[in-house]
């Protein structure tokens, strides 16, 4: 996934080797249920954690590049859960 390796490199980047570490954990670990879940549920899950980590970057560092690839997560994160959401029942039709 694009976006994990820009944040891991990121991280590595900005000396956060720690973090880098973490990513992969979690990310081999969402890979084991992908089978379970499926595909784009385990992706939303990883850019969700991924989301959190640049969120918690943003407040350490001062950088637009930080901001930059945040906005991407962001993004790609909503466009995959608009999949899992229910349409809406009207609850009355118009005449």
């Amino acid at each position: 996934m694009e976006e994990v390796e820009k944040v891991k490199a990121l991280c590595r980047e900005l000396g956060e080797e720690h973090l880098v570490r973490a990513v992969d954990s979690f990310v081999s670990l969402q890979k084991e249920l992908s089978s379970k879940k499926g595909e784009d549920f385990i992706n939303i899950a990883i850019l969700g954690f991924i989301e959190g980590i640049l969120v918690s970057l943003s407040r350490k560092y001062e950088d637009e590049k930080i901001s930059g690839i945040l906005e991407e997560v962001k993004a790609k994160r909503a466009e995959l859960e608009e999949k899992f959401k229910k349409p809406r029942v009207p609850l009355f039709e118009n005449p």
